[in-house]
């Protein structure tokens, strides 16, 4: 039986040390990617509920407006014009915000998405001898 010298000891308690140190920057790396993730989408979700706030608001007030606009159909001609413009302008500026918050809320990409491309790599590359 070959008896361990003290090369062989050295050498197996180096390899597991480097093994130790090579695992513990992947996991490293994996949470410092997984933190940008929810960084990334904590600040989605606050833009998109600033965008949605924005919506409501204008919704809000456009629909204010009209019923301004109604009871004052009865009156005057000029401040018909006017009240029609402010309602119109809220009322289209609710519809964009709506559509921007749409349209963002449809293009984010999935949550963790790079982390679990960078583990899906990872893997790849262990099972390949």
């Amino acid at each position: 039986m070959p008896e361990n010298t003290p090369n062989q000891t050295h050498g197996l308690l180096d390899s597991l040390a480097a093994f130790a140190t090579t695992l513990l920057g992947i996991i490293y790396t994996r949470l410092e990617l997984l933190s940008t993730d929810i960084e990334e989408e904590r600040e989605h979700i606050a833009s998109l509920a600033k965008l949605s706030l924005i919506a409501l608001f204008c919704f809000m007030l456009g629909s204010v407006l009209i019923a301004v606009l109604l009871i004052v159909a009865l009156w005057d001609s000029y401040r018909l014009l006017a009240i029609g413009a402010l309602a119109a302008f809220f009322i289209l500026s609710g519809c964009i915000a709506w559509y921007l918050a749409k349209r963002k809320a449809q293009a984010k990409p999935r949550l963790f998405s790079s982390s679990l491309s960078e583990l899906r790599k990872d893997r790849e590359k262990i099972e390949m001898p």
